[in-house]
This record gives structure tokens, C-alpha cells and sequence, in this order.
């Protein structure tokens, strides 16, 4: 081979490389979500874990060398938005892949993109079931909502508490956590007593639906919507008398539902998907710790953050494993092979037919001072 011939072939390579989003010296990761809105709470803690991970490794020279970029276009919880971010990171700025979108409902937009394009779509922030339906781009590293619900379902059944009531959103997300929450009640011979049904996420009519619930004297309400909502149906459903035992699914961030919902907020019920950020003693949950300190240097730590952070280690592994010349396709086989990949006190498993990476659920309790407790 001339040596004319093996420089045109390098030159090649490197520019297949860069439009994949890798250069000699950066790996590129986009993000769209939430950073402004109602639901901009949820989406800074998402991009804050990522951020305080991939500056422990960008401090630490990289990954091979390439320092992690993480590029975050907000959306503002809106799904017209997040399609047209999403193509602008894919199509414009040519990111390595896809991390941490807020909602099925903001990461279904990015699917078509992330096939045209062969992209790695990471750790979207969703338990829903329309993103855990098996995709090879796709990989999930939390635990499903059917899983968080059966939980609920098999926590309180035991209990004497056998009137579950559920409140969603009217879409195709909110109705498969009907169907889960269903499922696990008639595993049990009960059956939902009452729902509210909100049709605007924008504006659901509150009132109205704690009225719905109302109807069928539930001893507990299960919530599946976004945090100033949960926390509005509480804080009506509180001063309107019913006494029912209020429990979240994770999908509104415990953090956050727990600041908006104040005072109001003791003795509420969320599902999370990852350890408490108070367990200082689980290794994952120190390291988490200490890098957002590092990072912004508040000491504000929440469920979502350190999800985030998890989600972004994990990726970074396989990444490490993909070695020097990294590539989509060799990244993506490396996350294949994660059968058993321990964080530090938490795993995430993936194989070539699943690619739903945990199932862990805890139920913690929101105390006071916005404080959680098992």
C-alpha cells in the first residue's frame, strides 16, 4: 500500500469517526429535556448527574484519552420540541449518542433518528412500557413502571388495603400504567376502584379528578404524573378529606414532588429506582457525593441525579471496554456484554435480547424537612 493510499484511508476514517460524533480528542453526547417549564426540575437533575460523572472522568484524562462533552438543547417538556432537538444533536451536531431524555412521551420523538442514524439511545428517563419493548439502540438502566407498581400493589395488599385508586395521564404511557396496576390487582383478586384520567397534561382539572377517586373510598391512591400535579391532587385531596394513603410512581423525581409538596409532602409514599442518596455507606452513593460537590458544590443531591450519574458510569464502562478506536457499533456490542456490571453496590445487566439493564424498587417515605426514610 503507497503511503498516499494510507493516509487518504486515514483521513477517511477519522472523518467516519467524527460524524459519529468521536474526534481524537472528545466524545460527544446529546441530551434533550426538560431545563426549563413545569418539569425543569427533572430535567437539570438529569443533566447534573451526567455532568458530575463525565467531569470525574474528564478529570481524570478521559476516556482514552477524549474528554466527554455533553451537549443539552432543552425542550421544555414539549414533544414537538424534543423531535426537533433531536435532530438537531443527530443530524446537525452529529453526537456519539443520545442520553437521558425526561419522559417516553419526550423520547419517543428521537426513535425514528435514533434507526435512521444507528444511534445509542441511553438511559432515557422512563419506565414506561412502549420504551421497554426490545429496540437495539435503545438501552434502559432503570426498572420498569409495571415493575415499580407491582411493588406498590405487593406492599400494601398484605396490609388490609385492598381499594387501590390510580391517577394518569389519558395517552398511551398513562394507560399501560393502568393496565400494570390493573394486572397486579387482579393477581390478587382485587380490582381498581376509581381513577382520574387527565387528558391535558398542561392543565388537568384537579379538582375534578380527586372527585373521581373520591367515589370509590379508596385506602390508596396511586399517583403516575408529573410532580406539580401529584402534588396539587394531595394537597386537594388533603383538604377535601380524603384520608386514602397517597403513593407516587418514580416518574415525577421524588425530589422534586417532595419540594412541591412542602409541609403537605409527610407521610406520601415514592417508588424510586435507585438507592437513597442518603446511604453514604453504598459506595455508588459516596462516589455520587462527592462528584456533585465537586461540581457545583451545594450539597443538593436527589433520586434523579444520582440515576443519572449511574446511567452515565455504566455508558462510560462500556465505552472504556469499546478501547481506543471507538465506534457506535463496537460501543453498543460492549453494553451487549454488561451482563453483570456492579456500579458500586448496584448492578446493571444487559445481553444481546434484553436491553433493560435493572429492576430494583424501593419505597421510600417523604418526612419532614423533605427528608426520605424507608
Amino acid at each position: 500500500m503507497s503511503k498516499l493510499l494510507a493516509v487518504l484511508i486515514s483521513i477517511a476514517c477519522a472523518g467516519g469517526a467524527a460524524a459519529q460524533g468521536v474526534t481524537a480528542n472528545q466524545i460527544l453526547i446529546g441530551q434533550s429535556a426538560p431545563l426549563t417549564g413545569a418539569n425543569a426540575e427533572l430535567g437539570k437533575d438529569i443533566r447534573n448527574g451526567a455532568l458530575a460523572y463525565f467531569k470525574k472522568v474528564n478529570d481524570a484524562g478521559g476516556v482514552h484519552g477524549r474528554k466527554l462533552e455533553l451537549v443539552s438543547l432543552d425542550d421544555a417538556n414539549v414533544v414537538q420540541r424534543s423531535g426537533e432537538n433531536t435532530q438537531k444533536l443527530v443530524e446537525e451536531q452529529k453526537v456519539f449518542a443520545l442520553f437521558g431524555y425526561a419522559s417516553a412521551t419526550l423520547s419517543r420523538p428521537a426513535l425514528p433518528f435514533v434507526a435512521k442514524h444507528n444511534v445509542p439511545f441511553l438511559s432515557p428517563f422512563t419506565g414506561a412500557d412502549p420504551m421497554r419493548v426490545f429496540d437495539k439502540n435503545v438501552y434502559n438502566m432503570r426498572a420498569s413502571y409495571a415493575d415499580e407498581l407491582e411493588k406498590i400493589v405487593e406492599h400494601f395488599a398484605p396490609l388490609g388495603m385492598k381499594r387501590f385508586s390510580i391517577v394518569y395521564y389519558d395517552d398511551v404511557v398513562g394507560r399501560e400504567n393502568l393496565a400494570a396496576v390493573d394486572r397486579a390487582l387482579k393477581k390478587r383478586n382485587y380490582a381498581t376502584v376509581s381513577v382520574a384520567a387527565f387528558k391535558d397534561r398542561a392543565k388537568p382539572d384537579i379538582e375534578a379528578g380527586v372527585k373521581e377517586v373520591a367515589k370509590g373510598q379508596p385506602d390508596v391512591v396511586i399517583l403516575t404524573t408529573l410532580y406539580k400535579a401529584s402534588s396539587d391532587f394531595v394537597k386537594v385531596a388533603r383538604s377535601s378529606g380524603l384520608s386514602a394513603q397517597m403513593i407516587s410512581n418514580s416518574f415525577p423525581g421524588a425530589s422534586p414532588l417532595a419540594k412541591e409538596l412542602g409541609d403537605a409532602g409527610v407521610g406520601v409514599v415514592v417508588a424510586t429506582v435507585v438507592p437513597p442518596f442518603a446511604k453514604a455507606s453504598l459506595p455508588i452513593v459516596a462516589e455520587y457525593r462527592a462528584a456533585m460537590d465537586k461540581q457545583f458544590g451545594d450539597r443538593v443531591y436527589s433520586f434523579t441525579s444520582l440515576e443519572s450519574y449511574i446511567a452515565a458510569k455504566a455508558a462510560v464502562e462500556a465505552m472504556r471496554r469499546a478501547g481506543p478506536k471507538l465506534t457506535r457499533e463496537g460501543f453498543m456490542r460492549m453494553l451487549d456484554g454488561m451482563a453483570d456490571y456492579d456500579v458500586g453496590g448496584y448492578s446493571i445487566g444487559f445481553s444481546p435480547a434484553n436491553h433493560n439493564g435493572s429492576s430494583f424498587v424501593e419505597l421510600m417515605v417523604i418526612g419532614k424537612g423533605q427528608q426520605f426514610k424507608h
